[in-house]
């Protein structure tokens, strides 16, 4: 196990009866128990900062530098899974073991951040790695609590992995379209706010504004207090589940712009309410929109220019 952190939004999803770490802080974990985690000695976490440059100016003791572009698709399309072999050179780049425990810490600024750790904790996950947490309201929270910060950058020793990709966590378009056209059945969950779901707004790398038909909005920051940057807990999963209308272990498919905001839903109904049977559609909205396929809440071509022209879009 290695002695290095991996510094992303702090929370842990592995849940390992033989690992002391995972079994103590689970897939959240606040700045004091990451702290006392790493005083653990061989039982110490793997941190990753994905925060990018902000890593140069202070970050958690022996945590890695992972930048979350590391984790995106191209511009044209953010949301995109990175290919298997792209992803199995940078966890060798970043000296990642799939039975390390990790956890990762984004800035933790805003509520939006933590999209960023969800999105790597998913990844991760899809990618063979069982041990996984997220630093709840990420490295702000960390300086928050008065913990002392490194500018000392890690270089970890790289290792040589064997990964594949699990789709349990995937939805990709062609199953979305099943789901759209009654060939398959499940929620479809817009985890973005109203106004990209009512198709005023739209992602500039999108195509075209709108939702997908049939689907019902849940904006991710349901699932914060105003103004905090840390998740909430979920006290009562039934009556969550009443909210979205499913009944236990109906599928839910998460979807955004771009598989961020998603991300966040993603984690909250999957890892932390436990409902296991939650898909992220990665590619979002953004990669919907290049296809043919229907769209709902779209705006006539008038409508549109004049939501352009406000600079909505």
């Amino acid at each position: 196990m290695k002695r290095h952190v991996i510094a992303i939004a702090a929370a842990l999803s592995g849940l390992s009866a033989t690992a002391s770490f995972a079994a103590t802080l689970g897939p959240l974990v606040t700045a004091t128990e990451l702290d006392a985690a790493l005083q653990d000695g061989a039982e110490a976490p793997v941190v990753l900062d994905i925060r990018g440059d902000a890593y140069a100016g202070g970050h958690i003791d022996g945590a890695i530098a992972a930048p979350y572009g590391l984790f995106r698709g191209p511009a044209d399309n953010p949301g995109q899974t990175v290919p298997v072999d792209q992803l199995e050179a940078t966890y060798e780049k970043l000296g990642l073991e799939p039975d390390d425990a990790v956890v990762i810490v984004a800035q933790g600024a805003t509520d939006t951040e933590f999209g960023a750790a969800a999105r790597v904790y998913w990844t991760l996950k899809s990618s063979g790695f069982t041990e996984l947490s997220i630093l709840n309201g990420g490295a702000q929270a960390w300086v928050n609590a008065g913990l002392p910060v490194s500018k000392e950058a890690v270089t970890p020793e790289p290792t040589e992995l064997s990964i594949s990709w699990d789709n349990t966590w995937t939805a990709e378009t062609p199953e979305v379209a099943d789901v759209i056209a009654g060939k398959r059945q499940a929620l479809l969950l817009d985890a973005r706010p109203e106004a990209f779901f009512e198709g005023s707004k739209a992602h500039e790398a999108a195509e075209k504004p709108g939702t997908l038909p049939g689907a019902q909005n849940y904006p991710y920051t349901r699932f914060f207090q105003s103004g905090a940057t840390a998740i909430g807990q979920i006290s009562d999963v039934q009556e969550l589940k009443a909210s979205l209308g499913v009944s236990d272990g109906e599928e839910i498919v998460s979807f955004c712009n771009t598989g961020h905001w998603a991300a966040t839903n993603w984690f909250a109904l999957n890892e932390i309410a436990g409902l296991g049977n939650v898909k992220l559609y990665p590619g979002s909205m953004v990669e919907y929109s290049h296809t043919d396929g229907e769209m709902a809440n779209a705006p006539g071509l008038f409508k549109n220019l004049m939501n352009q022209l406000k600079g909505s879009n």
